[in-house]
């Protein structure tokens, strides 16, 4: 990924988008070293099946053997506790260091990550998407 790709995270910029769970929830923008990930925009359930996703996004991860994993969460208010736990245990998988990012994520959002200390582990980034290069 360039620094150019890099401001065009938001899910709308994002031409070829794929579904990687059943739900159709998780798209999936990229793949490769740096492989993005997001939900389009919309809020996560709270009764997400946390095991699913995490055994989803891990296959993913290691089949295009990725060093980062960057989530665009632009226009997602909340994250129940199970995404966080998610985002905590990628950056833990066996034999696959990995860094693990978030891209735009509301206020209520990194008030989370900053009392559970989560942003030391996650690293968070903010992009104009409404600006182009």
């Amino acid at each position: 990924m360039t620094n150019d790709d890099e401001n065009s995270l938001a899910a709308e910029d994002h031409e070829v988008q794929y579904a990687l769970t059943e739900d159709g929830l998780l798209k999936v923008y990229s793949v490769g070293p740096v492989t993005v990930l997001g939900f389009a925009g919309h809020d996560l359930p709270s009764e997400f099946n946390v095991a699913h996703y995490r055994a989803a996004i891990s296959d993913l991860l290691q089949l295009n053997k990725s060093s980062t994993v960057a989530f665009d969460l632009t226009g997602v208010r909340l994250v129940p506790s199970g995404m966080l736990g998610l985002l905590v245990s990628l950056s833990r998988i066996p034999g696959l260091p990995l860094t693990v990012q978030v891209f735009n994520p509301s206020a209520d959002v990194r008030e989370v990550l900053a009392i559970t200390k989560l942003n030391r582990i996650i690293e968070i980034h903010e992009v104009n998407v409404g600006e182009s290069a």
